[in-house]
């Protein structure tokens, strides 16, 4: 399938509402090898930048498309975006673009795209000065997510998330300490041409300069890294791990956490991968074959207690919480288009939920970690400080660390440049049953 065909078609998806991460396999799938890079590169960066590309398409087009002919809509943005931002000749993008109108099958539209292209080359300087001072042009984010962050985190911080929300995430990598030591790792990656650094808060990451496809990493099949950000590596560490443990990882897929869990204690009673969606639940398989490891896997939603629990209580809960995904925008363009408003108070009353249900499974004097890739309060510490307020057998374990930003109830760390993914934590202790003692443990 030519790049911008498919490409075009990926972005018309995203806008009816479809996920990039469910799209792209399948579409690179049917891209020759040789131009994966590019056609992703159009995909992720059409996106990233559609909130505005979506301004200045309204100035271009006259006579709105209609649904159906969302594709011209993709195709057209996918245009812009290459002259707005890539280093190929203004030539060849509009060339190529009106070409691949016949791959659409929508001929009529060649003379649009065409017009459009054009049009926006003989405009570009006027246009992006007429918008100097429009906060969703400028920001490429819609108007009220930056208006939560400027609220929630200061105009600097909200400047800073959204510089770093604009950029590539890095590749980071997770070294298997059962295999070896990340110091020892580094130096076969620099052997193998690639070069990497440590990662500042997570013991085990490794950064890479640039990305490369994982069959080039040294001993990646054998499960001696695997790819993880670091703010998810700090996940394991949190929960405090003893040989003998009993371990649920709600939410578990695609199963870096749990297979981190399992790297990090080799010894423990057992561990409990569940997830609430099928399709999901192969990646987690996957990633514990290849790093031969074992836990227990259920496709189950956690909320509903009878259809999964056995029972006995589990000493630590890892709870990463289904949520908006404000804090991985980079690697996820699409919530740009995809998160509404809305959507905000609906996940937090099922991220109360689900830390009030599971609350009920976490053993006397056991841990929970609630976690999102999150950067709104409203889900996060609001969450938090509301159930804490509601149990008396509820205590926050303060985490001491050096990443992130201190909260009133957790940590909560920022996209950054080269840097780690946008993430938040809180650790909470159940208190002891009357009669037992007060073991605080570990902080």
């Amino acid at each position: 399938m030519p790049i911008r065909v498919a490409a075009a078609e990926v972005v018309a998806q995203v806008l009816r509402g479809q996920s990039l991460s469910m799209l792209l396999p399948e579409y690179a799938a049917r891209v020759d090898e040789k131009d994966r890079a590019l056609f992703k590169e159009i995909c992720f960066g059409s996106l990233r930048w559609y909130p505005q590309i979506s301004i200045l398409l309204k100035q271009l087009i006259q006579k709105p498309l209609r649904e159906k002919d969302l594709e011209v809509q993709g195709l057209i943005t996918c245009g812009i975006y290459q002259l707005l931002y890539m280093r190929i000749s203004e030539h060849a993008v509009v060339n190529e673009t009106v070409s691949a109108v016949n791959g659409l099958n929508r001929k009529w539209a060649k003379g649009l795209v065409n017009a459009v292209l054009r049009s926006f080359q003989r405009q570009k300087t006027d246009l992006l000065a007429e918008h100097a001072n429009n906060t969703t042009f400028q920001s490429a984010h819609p108007k009220w997510l930056v208006t939560k962050l400027v609220h929630a985190w200061t105009q600097t911080t909200a400047d800073d998330i959204i510089a770093a929300n604009n950029d590539r995430g890095p590749m980071t990598l997770r070294v298997n300490r059962r295999h070896g030591s990340r110091s020892d790792y580094i130096q076969r990656l620099e052997k193998a041409g690639i070069s990497a650094v440590k990662t500042r808060h997570s013991a085990d990451g490794v950064i890479l300069d640039s990305p490369v496809d994982v069959t080039s990493l040294p001993g990646f099949a054998e499960g001696d890294s695997s790819v993880q950000d670091e703010a998810a590596q700090l996940a394991a560490g949190l929960l405090c791990l003893k040989p003998g443990l009993s371990i649920l990882d709600a939410c578990s897929a695609p199963g870096g956490k749990t297979c981190h869990i399992l790297e990090a204690e080799s010894n423990l009673g057992s561990v409990l991968a569940l997830d609430s969606e099928s399709r999901r639940m192969p990646r987690v398989e996957e990633n514990l074959s290849r790093l031969k490891l074992g836990a227990e896997l259920k496709v189950a939603d956690a909320g509903d207690l009878d259809s999964w629990w056995d029972k006995q209580p589990f000493d630590r809960i890892l709870l990463d919480a289904p949520c908006s995904a404000t804090g991985v925008i980079r690697r996820h363009p699409d919530i740009k288009i995809l998160r509404k408003p809305a959507d905000i108070d609906k996940l937090a009353i099922i991220q109360a939920r689900l830390l009030e249900i599971l609350w009920q499974t976490l053993s006397n004097e056991g841990i929970l970690v609630y976690a999102t890739c999150s950067i709104l309060p409203e889900e996060n510490d609001q969450v938090v400080k509301a159930f804490v307020a509601g149990h008396k057998d509820a205590e926050i374990m303060t985490i001491k660390a050096s990443w992130g930003v201190a909260t009133d109830c957790g940590r909560q760390l920022f996209p950054t440049i080269n840097g780690s993914d946008g993430f938040y934590y809180a650790r909470l202790r159940k208190k002891p049953s009357v009669g037992k003692g007060a073991d605080k443990g570990p902080e």
